[in-house]
C-alpha cells in the first residue's frame, strides 16, 4: 500500500481532473435493459435549484436541486438524496446529475466540501436540509418527507457514505443508500476516513467499474469490493459496470442509481424489478458483470 500522502495526492488529482458529467450523459451513456434506460431518461418534473452560502468550515455553500411543482400550495412533501462528494469534486462540479434525479421528484442536496471521506460534510448537509424543512421563508418549507432520506456518493464520498450513515449524528435518518466506486477499507483507514460497512443495516447499491488500474487495482479492486459487500448487514445489490473508469462511474450506472432511490423512497414497483429476484434486470444485463443480491 501506498503511503498515506501518496495516496491521497492520487485520488485528488485523478478524481479531480476526470469526473465533471457530462450535461448530455442522460442522452450519450450506454444502457443494457429497458428499466435501466427509462429511468436514465430525464422525469417529467420541472427543476429549480439555490446555492445557500454558508461559514460552516469546508462546507462553502449547499446546492439544492428540487422539482418547481413544490411551489404549488398543496404539494405533498417529497423524499430527500444526500450527496457525498468525490476527491475535490464539489457539488456545483457535477449539476447534471443532480437535476435528472430532482426531475424524477427528489429534492437533491450537496456541498462544496472536496474532502468528504469522514462523512461530517453530509452529516452537516442533512442538518442544513432539516433546518429548511422547518424555516417557512425557504422554499422548501415543509417539503420534505423525513421519512424517506437517501444518500449517495462516490470514490471518497463512497467512504464518506458508510461514516455519514454509521458514524454520525444524523445518521438514523438514512434510509438507503448507493455507493459508487468507494474507496475501499485499507486505502480509507489509511488516509483517514476509516469505515465499517458491517455497521450498515439499511439497504445498500454498491457500484464500480472494470477498466483502468486506478479503479480496479488502487481504490476499488473486486475482491475488496466483494469483501465489503459481504460485510454490509443489510438488504444489498452490487455489480460492475463493465468498460467503465472510475469517474465515469459518477454518472454512467444513474439509470440504476435513479431506479434504486425511486424503489427505495417512493416504492416504485417497476423500478423494483430492476434488483429484486433471479429475474431481476441488473442479473442479466449484458453491460453488468459480478452481479450479487439479496434483494427480494
Amino acid at each position: 500500500m501506498k503511503s498515506l500522502l501518496t495516496l491521497a495526492l492520487a485520488l485528488t488529482k485523478f478524481v479531480g481532473c476526470n469526473e465533471f458529467v457530462p450535461a448530455d450523459y442522460t442522452e450519450t451513456v450506454e444502457t443494457g435493459g429497458k428499466i435501466e434506460a427509462t429511468y436514465l431518461k430525464m422525469g417529467k418534473e420541472e427543476t429549480a435549484t439555490q446555492q445557500v452560502s454558508t461559514s460552516e468550515a469546508g462546507i462553502g455553500s449547499y446546492v439544492v436541486f428540487y422539482p418547481k411543482s413544490l411551489a404549488k400550495p398543496k404539494a405533498k412533501p417529497l423524499p430527500a438524496v444526500i450527496f457525498a462528494n468525490g476527491s475535490g469534486v464539489t457539488a456545483s462540479k457535477y449539476p447534471a446529475l443532480f437535476q435528472h434525479l430532482a426531475s424524477w421528484g427528489f429534492i437533491v442536496v450537496g456541498n462544496e466540501d472536496g474532502s468528504a471521506g469522514n462523512g461530517n460534510s453530509s452529516d452537516q448537509t442533512l442538518a442544513f436540509l432539516i433546518k429548511q424543512n422547518e424555516d417557512d421563508t425557504s422554499p422548501l418549507y415543509q417539503k420534505v418527507d423525513m421519512h424517506n432520506i437517501g444518500i449517495s456518493g462516490h470514490s471518497q464520498g463512497g467512504a464518506g457514505v458508510f461514516n455519514a450513515i454509521t458514524d454520525a449524528q444524523y445518521g438514523k435518518y438514512y434510509k438507503t443508500a448507493v455507493i459508487l466506486s468507494p474507496a475501499n477499507e485499507e486505502m480509507a483507514t489509511n488516509i483517514g476516513w476509516a469505515y465499517n460497512p458491517a455497521l450498515v443495516h439499511i439497504p445498500t447499491l454498491m457500484l464500480a467499474g472494470t477498466n483502468g488500474d486506478f479503479e480496479t487495482k488502487l481504490v476499488i479492486p473486486i475482491e475488496k469490493m466483494q469483501e465489503t459487500y459481504r460485510k454490509l448487514a443489510g438488504m444489498k445489490v452490487m455489480a460492475r459496470k463493465k468498460n467503465c473508469e472510475h469517474g465515469h462511474m459518477l454518472y454512467s450506472a444513474d439509470g440504476y442509481v435513479t431506479a434504486w432511490f425511486m424503489w427505495q423512497l417512493k416504492n416504485d414497483r417497476k423500478a423494483a424489478k430492476a434488483f429484486v429476484g433471479a429475474k431481476a434486470e441488473i442479473m442479466t444485463n449484458p453491460l453488468y458483470q459480478d452481479v450479487q443480491s439479496t434483494a427480494r
